[in-house]
């Protein structure tokens, strides 16, 4: 029998995973920049855990969460998502009991059960970033521009960022009263009518374009704000004007997760179809005490790396497969292959990615894998050239080839290629 990888989960091999690292690297930067560190957290939780801190009426908690008995008997979850996960380190270990906000970055896989299709995994890797213990506004609009950096990086020309506010604690049971008011009185299925009793908010996430209709004229958060969350907002909005970071007012935008109040978007391109969504965030304000900590607010995102990746290629379908290496050396001969071997090592501590010919092969063949890794230059040894002391450099772009001595072709390919 031949293995298969398991279903819903994407595999990134060359050269496309280049694009994968491309992804991580462009919001690690973006992140570091602005003072976040990096945390690691475990792949798998105890299962209260996201039941207490995503919440229980969730879609995520309620469907589609990997959960399991370890040998010990205790329930244990693949992590469906990070902002749980960190929550709980960042407690376990008492960051916040320094400066703040603590600032952290993770990424990684997360697991759902979900229907595999395009842009929708079972594992699917995500990019987070956290900043935990401000209230202030501006944080905020950092998280949000912070992000903005990453898809600016990659080249995303194409990236919608919708703005929301859930409110508060004071002001969202008179909207959610109000809302479920509204919600009773439609035609809706049962499963949908409990949500309203559980969490009405849910209802307005239904992706079911007949829930969606029925929803249209549903009464609007932002109709329902107290002074502080609405002061908030506007603080907000002004902050990213002053950064020149356009946004959408959406108003019926929530998130699947029931941890969120107050600032809440999402990052949208409409070259994805369905599956638009690129990445989200919000406040999260309430999450540490839902899980046992001290009142201690937050904001963060999460990014789909899967789906920028196919924004990527959506704008960008004709760009070249990146260069695995810069220099690309064919031996002729044992005893090149064995000074070969030696001269590529060398020109990788000097920091030149090459690579080599290997197996003994023929010229042709070996050109042929020097042009195949998108190298700029070939290093041919042959075995007069050992007597000579030299190699043949070969630029593959222009086809000029000139010989230069052995001892000194780190430095001058070195200089080359840094010019």
């Amino acid at each position: 029998m031949s293995f298969q990888a398991p279903k819903g989960v994407p595999e990134y091999l060359p050269p496309r995973s280049a694009t994968f690292l491309a992804v991580r690297e462009a919001f690690a930067t973006a992140a570091g920049n602005a003072g976040y560190s990096y945390i690691e957290v475990p792949v798998f939780e105890d299962t209260e855990l996201f039941a207490r801190g995503v919440g229980a009426s969730t879609d995520v908690v309620s469907k589609e969460m990997y959960t399991f008995a370890d040998r010990g008997g205790r329930s244990v979850t693949l992590r469906p998502e990070f902002t749980a996960g960190v929550m709980r380190s960042v407690l376990e270990h008492g960051l916040h009991h320094g400066q703040l906000p603590v600032k952290l970055w993770a990424t990684g896989p997360a697991f759902r059960y979900e229907r595999p299709q395009a842009g929708r995994f079972r594992q699917l890797q995500q990019f987070n970033v956290e900043a935990i213990g401000s209230e202030d506004p501006a944080v905020d609009a950092e998280t949000i521009a912070l992000a903005w950096a990453g898809y600016q990086a990659l080249g995303l020309t194409r990236v919608r960022l919708l703005l929301n506010t859930l409110g508060c604690k004071q002001c969202r049971p008179a909207y959610r009263a109000a809302l479920q008011e509204f919600l009773r009185a439609l035609d809706l299925d049962e499963d949908t009518r409990r949500r309203i009793e559980i969490n009405p908010l849910r209802v307005l996430d239904d992706k079911r374009p007949e829930v969606r209709a029925l929803v249209e004229n549903a009464p609007l958060i932002t109709d329902h704000l107290c002074a502080s969350c609405k002061a908030h907002h506007d603080r907000v909005r002004s902050l990213l004007e002053d950064l020149r970071i356009p946004w959408e007012d959406t108003p019926r935008l929530v998130r699947g997760l029931d941890y969120y109040t107050r600032t809440t978007y999402e990052f949208d391109h409409p070259m994805l179809g369905a599956q638009s969504g690129i990445g989200g965030g919000g406040r999260y304000d309430g999450l540490s005490e839902d899980i046992g900590g001290p009142a201690l607010p937050g904001i963060g995102f999460a990014v789909g790396v899967d789906r920028i990746i196919m924004a990527v290629e959506a704008e960008n379908d004709d760009r070249p497969a990146p260069p695995r290496v810069e220099v690309y050396a064919v031996p002729l001969g044992e005893e090149a292959a064995r000074r070969v071997f030696t001269l590529v090592h060398e020109l990788r501590a000097a920091g030149v990615a090459a690579d080599m010919a290997f197996d003994g092969r023929g010229l042709k063949g070996a050109m042929k894998g020097a042009d195949r890794s998108g190298a700029a230059y070939a290093v041919i040894v042959g075995e007069r050239d050992l007597a000579a002391g030299t190699a043949q450099v070969k630029d593959l772009v222009s086809g000029d080839q000139t010989a230069l001595p052995l001892a000194e072709i780190v430095t001058t390919l070195k200089e080359i290629l840094t010019k």
